[in-house]
């Protein structure tokens, strides 16, 4: 009889909730938070991460963003500043009598005008797991002499971190920073190609992404407005506050933002779409110049994971650290995270992103590709007793930890290909996006552009011609 009641009162329980008896249904908003998420792994696809039965890594690269900062200058001035601003100046409205927001009672402003930017106790957390992780996974490698990372205090402060996890105890001061100089000049030879390429637009994507923005914000504005006229919430308003939900979590840990009574799971995959279109034109497939801006770093880091093996010159690890528009386009590159790829045409990629309706099943997303210290990694492996396999030397990439099949380089074990394959997928990637000065139109703006990427091969702390006098050891 017991057993009886309790399952009566279990079913009353489903019913009144209107959840299936077998859901499994979780939602975490700062997994669709696009280039604001803090780092996390969605193993997209669930391909297993470790080496291929039978392989081993003997040579990796990795290009990452930097860790998490108290916020990115245009989303604080668009989005957040006025948000804190209007919430400030808007002191006669009893939070505490509405429920969903009843927190803004005591609620603060977690950033200041000088704080963004920098990289908040987060973000070095971030990156000093992600050194660890790497020593753990290339135990057997060489300690690098050096890594890259832009002149930007952001990206040069994730640098550090990383080195601090990596290095081992008592091995301190073992490898160099490079710090490359963020020029408008630089062409091809820097970690931040888009800066000087004329052609790139940071505001791309803007006014597509708006026709979303404006869309999934109305019937939020609304309710709000239902329970807090007095503040006229407008749909930048509701763009930021989810937004807070991202910083204020990376500052503080946690945010009441991210509350899904505050926010549906529908809002947020709302939020998801609109970066996703806006990320898409400014530096995905929609954008024109994305390819030829990400294909040198992958041309550049293919030619060091081919070269000998017995070749003193070249490290058994290279980390390079950057800002969060050059791994997108490094992907595009690579042709990965396509929408296209299978059965469409690349002439009528966008409207595999509409403005006015979510494509659920996009490829294209932004939370998964470039959260906070997004990395993309290229291995070579030595791959001996894989059944069904050549012994010999095996290529894959992977994103955040997470290996992905390269279109038409998939004859290897897993996720690889071969060398054959390999060099044969680069020589076809760079028939379509070789000649970055011509497609970014460098002429227009300065002379002595380079297509190429040289700052690993370079000599004397990686001072190159485009690099700058800036460029510096940190001992």
């Amino acid at each position: 009889m017991v057993q009886y009641l309790g399952a009566a009162a279990l079913f009353s329980q489903l019913a009144a909730a209107a959840v299936p008896l077998y859901s499994n249904y979780e939602f975490n908003p700062l997994e669709h938070l696009g280039g604001n998420a803090p780092y996390f792994e969605p193993l997209d696809p669930q391909t297993d991460p470790a080496p291929p039965q039978g392989c081993s890594a003997t040579r990796a690269a990795y290009l990452v963003r930097h860790a998490a900062i108290y916020a990115n200058d245009f989303d604080y001035e668009e989005y957040l500043e006025p948000f804190m601003e209007k919430f400030q100046n808007n002191t006669g409205i009893d939070w505490s009598s509405i429920p969903s927001l009843s927190f803004l009672s005591s609620w603060s402003p977690p950033i200041s005008d000088a704080e963004q930017e920098l990289l908040t106790r987060v973000g070095k957390l971030e990156a000093t797991q992600l050194g660890v992780s790497l020593s753990f996974r290339y135990n057997n490698f060489a300690l690098p002499k050096r890594i890259w990372t832009s002149s930007a205090e952001r990206t040069y402060e994730s640098a550090k971190a990383l080195v601090r996890g990596f290095e081992p105890a008592g091995q301190d001061n073992t490898i160099g920073l490079v710090s490359v100089y963020e020029a408008d000049a630089g062409g091809a030879n820097t970690l931040t190609p888009y800066s000087s390429c004329p052609e790139y637009s940071g505001s791309a994507g803007s006014e597509q992404s708006s026709v979303y923005l404006e869309k999934y914000t109305a019937p939020i504005m609304a309710r709000l407005n239902d329970a807090a006229p007095a503040f006229n919430f407008t749909a930048d308003d509701v763009y930021g506050m989810m937004e807070m939900c991202a910083y204020e979590t990376v500052i503080r840990g946690s945010s009441p933002f991210c509350s899904l009574d505050l926010f549906r799971p529908d809002d947020w995959l709302g939020w998801e779409y609109t970066a996703d279109v806006q990320y898409h034109y400014n530096v995905g497939y929609g954008s024109q110049v994305s390819g030829a801006v990400g294909f040198p770093w992958v041309n550049a880091t293919a030619n060091l994971l081919l070269a000998d093996a017995d070749d003193a010159s070249v490290q058994d690890l290279y980390v390079s650290f950057t800002h969060r528009e050059l791994p997108p386009m490094v992907l595009v590159a690579l042709g990965l995270f396509n929408n296209s790829a299978f059965g469409g045409s690349e002439a009528t990629i966008n409207a595999t992103m509409p403005s006015d309706t979510i494509n659920y099943r996009r490829a294209w997303r932004s939370s998964h590709i470039l959260p906070f210290l997004t990395n993309v990694a290229m291995e070579k492996l030595n791959c001996t007793g894989s059944y069904g396999y050549d012994d010999g030397e095996y290529y894959r990439v992977l994103v955040n930890n997470a290996p992905q099949p390269l279109p038409d380089c998939a004859d290897g074990p897993g996720t690889t290909c071969s060398r054959a394959a390999f060099e044969e997928y680069l020589q076809q990637r760079g028939d379509m996006f070789s000649g970055y000065s011509a497609v970014c139109n460098t002429s227009a703006e300065y002379s002595n552009s380079t297509d190429v990427l040289t700052i690993y091969t370079e000599t004397e702390g990686g001072n190159g011609t485009f690099v700058g006098k800036r460029a510096m050891w940190e001992q």
